[in-house]
Formats: C-alpha cells, sequence, structure tokens
C-alpha cells in the first residue's frame, strides 16, 4: 500500500475492543484507543539473548521497522536486524458471511521470522496488555488477574475491572470498563504472568512464547464484555455467544480456525482490491481497505429476543449516538456488497422504536439511543420538532428498504412494516418537495430551508418505496409513487438549476452549490428519473470547485464529508473523472497531520481534521462497486 494511514488498525472488534497505532512507526509511541486514549499494548522480541521492541515505547533498543501493508483484514509490519527478519501480523477476521466469526471477539497478533545470516537464531516474543483495556482509564479502580490454561496447549492471563457494572453508562469519549481482558498463546514454551509497573502505577498481562522457524508464534486477544448492549430495557449478548458458548471456547475456536479464515481473509481483501482498481483505480482500492475494517468495528453484532440480527453502530466523536439513521444511511454500500442482512440489523433498532408509544411523529427517529444503551431516541427532544430530521430520516429508511430488497431480490421484510413506510412517504409527499427550515445529515452546517440535496432524498425516497411496493405486487400503488416521484424530479430540475450550469445548495440561493450525492440512487437503480445531462452539468460544476484535498461540501465553507465526497464522483459514468474527484481525498487521507482513524469532516485546504473519526460511515466509499456489479440494479 502507498498510501500512508492516518491511523493502523491493529485489534478492531468493536467500539470498545479497538486498538489503533497512530504513528508511522509501531515502536514511536503506545497504541491507542480510537478515541486517541492510551490503550497500551507492548511487544519485545529476544534474539539469541539480545531484547528488541517491536511495539510501543517498551525501553528497549528498537528493531528497525522497513515495512506496513495494510489490508482489509490484516496489518503486517517488517522489522530487521543484522541476523533476522521478523514479520508482525495482526488480524481481525471480519468476515460478513459468517456472523459467528464477524462478532468473535478475538483478534491475532502472529510472528514469525526468517534469517538473514544464513544461521539458526533462538527467538522468543513478549506480549502484554495494559489495564487501559478494560478500564474507561488507567487506575480507574483496582483490577483482578488470573494466569490459567484454558487447554493443555493454551496458556491465558486474564484482567478485569475489579467493580463490575456491566453497561453502567453511555456517552461518546469513553472506553469500556467492565467485563475481561484475555491474551492467550498456544505456540511452543508459551508461559504467562501478571506485570506491575510502579513507576507507571499499571497493570499488565503478559504472555511470552518461542517464536518458531517452522510455525511462528500466535497470540490471541479477546474481550468477554459479558453483556454487549442494552435493548430496550434489556441487556443482550453478543451474537458469537447467543446460545451460551463461553469465552474460553471462543478462544479454542480462534486457534483451531485461524489458518482458514486468514486464507478467507487474504481472498477477500485481494477481490476487493482487484474489483476496487477495476471500478476506480489504485488510490480508490487503498481507501477502500483501509476503511474495510473501521465501518465494520463501529459497530455491534447482537441479536433480539425474537433471534434476529441487531448491528449497533456508535456515532463515533459525534454525540455517540446508537443506530443513527442518517450514519446507517451513508454505510449501506459496503454491507449492500458483502451481506444485507446487516442492514436489516441497523433498521430493526428504528422501527421497533417509530412503532412504540413513545413516538409521536408522523416521520422516521434519528436513532435509537447513546452506545450501548439502545432504549430510544436521544438526539433532540422527543416532544419538540427542532432538532429532528423528518425528511431525512423518511428518506434514508425508505432508501435503506428499496436497497435491501433490491440486492436480495425479495421484498419480504418490508411486509411487516409496510404501513409504517407509507406514512413516513406520505411525509415525503407533503413536505419533501421543497423543505422548509430542517436539519439534514449534515446537521454540523446547521438548518437550511429550501435544501436542494434534502429535496433529492425524498424523490428518492418515494422511488424507493416504488420499487418495494412493485415487488410486492402492488403496481398500481408502485405507480402512485413512481410517478411522484418523477413529477418532483422534473419540478426540482428546473427550480435548482442556476445560472452557472449547475444546481443549487438551496432553491432561493443563486451562485450557490452542493453535492448531490442523494441522487447516486437513481443511476444505481436505474430508475431513470433526472435526465443523464443534468447529471453531467451537476458534475461539471462541482468539478469546478475541487480543491488541494477535495471537493467542499458545499459553498458556505471549505471542508468537506469524504462519504459524500466518493456517492458524488460516483455518480459519473467516466473512470478518469471518478479518479479526479478521488485523488484528492486520497492526498488528504496520506498528507494529513490529523493522525486518527478516518476522519469523514476535514478541510480541504490543509487536509486536517475539522472533527469526526472512526466513523461508520466510510462504509460509504463503497459505493462505486455497487455501480460496477449492478447490485441494486432494478430487476427486469
Amino acid at each position: 500500500m502507498k498510501l500512508r494511514p492516518p491511523a493502523t488498525p491493529l485489534i478492531t472488534v468493536d467500539p470498545f475492543f479497538s486498538v489503533w497505532s497512530m504513528t508511522d512507526k509501531l515502536t514511536s509511541d503506545n497504541t491507542k484507543h480510537w478515541t486517541g486514549k492510551p490503550n497500551t499494548l507492548l511487544g519485545t522480541v529476544t534474539i539469541d539473548g539480545e531484547e528488541y521492541g517491536f511495539m510501543g515505547k517498551t525501553g528497549r533498543d528498537e528493531l528497525k521497522q522497513v515495512a506496513c501493508e495494510v489490508e482489509a483484514m490484516t496489518t503486517r509490519y517488517v522489522f530487521e536486524t543484522a541476523k533476522i527478519r521478523l514479520f508482525a501480523t495482526f488480524f481481525s477476521p471480519l468476515l460478513m458471511d459468517d456472523l459467528d466469526v464477524l462478532s468473535r471477539p478475538c483478534s491475532y497478533l502472529f510472528l514469525q521470522y526468517t534469517s538473514l545470516d544464513g544461521e539458526k537464531h533462538d527467538v522468543r516474543a513478549t506480549v502484554l496488555a495494559s489495564e487501559e483495556l478494560c478500564l474507561n482509564e488507567k487506575g480507574q479502580s483496582p483490577v483482578v488477574t488470573e494466569v490459567f490454561d484454558i487447554e493443555d496447549d493454551i496458556v491465558c492471563a486474564k484482567m478485569g475491572n475489579s467493580v463490575q457494572n456491566v453497561l453502567n453508562k453511555s456517552g461518546d469519549d469513553h472506553r469500556i470498563d467492565w467485563g475481561y481482558l484475555y491474551l492467550a498463546s498456544n505456540s511452543e514454551n508459551a508461559d504467562a504472568s501478571i506485570v506491575k509497573c510502579d513507576e507507571e502505577n499499571m497493570t499488565y498481562v503478559r504472555v511470552s512464547a518461542d517464536v518458531c522457524d517452522c510455525c511462528g508464534a500466535m497470540f490471541v486477544f479477546a474481550y468477554d464484555d459479558i453483556n454487549s448492549i442494552e435493548y430496550f430495557g434489556k441487556k443482550l449478548t453478543s451474537y458469537w455467544n447467543r446460545d451460551g458458548m463461553t469465552i474460553e471456547d471462543a478462544i479454542i475456536d480462534a486457534f483451531d480456525e485461524f489458518t482458514g479464515l486468514y486464507a478467507d481473509a487474504k481472498i477477500t481483501s485481494d477481490d476487493l482490491f482487484a474489483d476496487a482498481v477495476a471500478a476506480g483505480g489504485e488510490k480508490y482500492a487503498e481507501i477502500l481497505l483501509l476503511a474495510y475494517r473501521q465501518t465494520i468495528a463501529a459497530h455491534k453484532v447482537a441479536v433480539d429476543e425474537n433471534g434476529d440480527v441487531l448491528f449497533i453502530s456508535k456515532e463515533c466523536f459525534s454525540n455517540g449516538c446508537a443506530a443513527t439513521v442518517d450514519v446507517s444511511y451513508p454505510s449501506i454500500p459496503i454491507y449492500l456488497y458483502y451481506n444485507p442482512e446487516l442492514i436489516k440489523g441497523m433498521m430493526r433498532p428504528i422501527l421497533r422504536f417509530a412503532k412504540s408509544d413513545k413516538w409521536k411523529f408522523d416521520f422516521a427517529p434519528h436513532d435509537c439511543g447513546q452506545y450501548p444503551l439502545v432504549n430510544g431516541q436521544c438526539y433532540g427532544s422527543l416532544d419538540s420538532e427542532e432538532y429532528q430530521m423528518p425528511v431525512e430520516e423518511c428518506g434514508n429508511m425508505l432508501i435503506m428498504l428499496a436497497n435491501v430488497c433490491l440486492a436480495e431480490n425479495n421484498a419480504d421484510f418490508a411486509k411487516d412494516d409496510i404501513d409504517l413506510y407509507r406514512k413516513w412517504a406520505s411525509y415525503l409527499l407533503k413536505y419533501g418537495r421543497d423543505p422548509q427550515n430542517q436539519l439534514c445529515t449534515d446537521d454540523f452546517a446547521g438548518h437550511l430551508a429550501h435544501n436542494c440535496n434534502l429535496s433529492l432524498k425524498a424523490i428518492m425516497g418515494l422511488a424507493g418505496l416504488s420499487v418495494v411496493l412493485n415487488m410486492l405486487g402492488e403496481e398500481d400503488e408502485a405507480d402512485y409513487y413512481y410517478e411522484q416521484a418523477i413529477n418532483m424530479a422534473i419540478e426540482w430540475t428546473e427550480t435548482a438549476c442556476d445560472d452557472n450550469g449547475g444546481y443549487r445548495l438551496a432553491f432561493d440561493r443563486e451562485n450557490t452549490f452542493s453535492m448531490k450525492y442523494n441522487m447516486i440512487w437513481d443511476k444505481l437503480w436505474g430508475t431513470n428519473l433526472f435526465p443523464r445531462q443534468v447529471v453531467n452539468a451537476e458534475l461539471a460544476s462541482n468539478e469546478s470547485h475541487i480543491r488541494p484535498y477535495g471537493l467542499p461540501l458545499d459553498s458556505r465553507a471549505e471542508y468537506t464529508k469524504a462519504d459524500w465526497l466518493v456517492w458524488t464522483a460516483a455518480l459519473s459514468s467516466d473512470r478518469t473523472r471518478f479518479e479526479k474527484f478521488i485523488e484528492p481525498l486520497w492526498n488528504a487521507y496520506n498528507y494529513s497531520y490529523s493522525r486518527v482513524p478516518l476522519t469523514d469532516w476535514y478541510d480541504t485546504i490543509t487536509a486536517n481534521q475539522v472533527s469526526f473519526q472512526n466513523r461508520t460511515v466510510v462504509g460509504g466509499f463503497f459505493i462505486r462497486l455497487l455501480d460496477r456489479k449492478g447490485i441494486v440494479k432494478l430487476h427486469k
């Protein structure tokens, strides 16, 4: 990978179990949680009696890092001495066709070496994980520890808060302080211990093992959170242990299945890279490889009391909301590409809350809580429309529904809640043609009346319901909604047109521009609401506004939203034009001084982060692949 990651993923399981390197060299600083707070892992290797550090600030002489390669599910560092070349591979098996594996809270570090001087060497590795991984902050409470064998060949060290108050709080910039961290190895001569560092006032679990020249050394990091989310008052486990599997069983399976999972991950990554290069070039492909783990691991996979999948997002470094509709919406392209069931898992909490007595409005909710407590909307007030997003969320839910049905070529998911979708469509018919002073997903820019892009969302929402009703055999009703969408599209084209040849930010604002990313579904579905010349004129206008590090979101400021930038670029049928939009985004991530997991809100002049990081919305980068594969094209 030529792209320099602004932050490099190491352990990526869920919003709590998350460890990154935010420097180019793994030894330049200690590892961190996605929030930037310390989540310290340390690694040393002893070569013929001489000890070196390869991970974190160990206080030892450092191995020379010569390479770092990031693929979809792996990060591989290469180090060298005069004697050996050491390979350190971090692997989180986020395979979306196997939810048991996807949700299993186990992540790997695999060490191998080759001799550079032709001699045999004695190599032994030691890995330490700090109490910061099981506390909000070190020293918050005393930790309890245990060293034990899971099986005869697996040694393990365990650590957790001495005060176990499961699911005791929600928020944004905070880390888990319940459950237990496990560090295990099944490699030659492995041993485990507890290390208390008085100088740092911190406790570590420690595991050491020989790095054999034939089979290397394997370490598994695991986390048992006891309960994963609170769902409308009920504490739920994750998907992996829905039937009572223990964390020890999960660790055993992780060791047993490593070889097959690693091979599957390699195939998935290679296929993704090849498809993305064909769709949008090598820089686009590298961005997708880096985005893959981030978007998945900002979710938690669970099951409700009916056994249905839940895929709960955290709105990272925004306000920590859970199951946010306008965060789910931009993320769906990756899940349409790999497993639409996960989109259903995003929608189920919203559908449930919208049908409850607590929701009084005739439009869709914004969210279902603050992670990890999913008990109902927390954004805005349930007694006021002022900070709601009515057109936004109604359109999002209808568009997501249509995409799920098209990707699966089956509309059964729509049946139970079709009246609710009709109600939301009625809202769009009434208010979506020319939205009044409402918030949209880009709420950081404030309320905006007559928002042209928000009107596009209403149009596509109505078209989406038309698609679904056709699939359900309700042709007359489907035709009605499609005709309404056509009429609104014609009016939109006339009213939004600006003298500069493009289309306005708001219907009443001359000489303005904005990304019309919501129009992308007309192209992907093939609903033909907007003539190609309209799209081409808008793209030409957008292209003229590209800054050194990307296209601004609109004419009000120089910042952009990376997900919407890629959606806007995907409106192009020409790969060369698409790459003109993507190259500045690649440059932004490559050169930004903001060393954080991929931000979606940054400055197009400086490339520096404005806010947001580690957000699920980077799943939206995969939208170009939907076009190439025709995944959500209308079935004839």
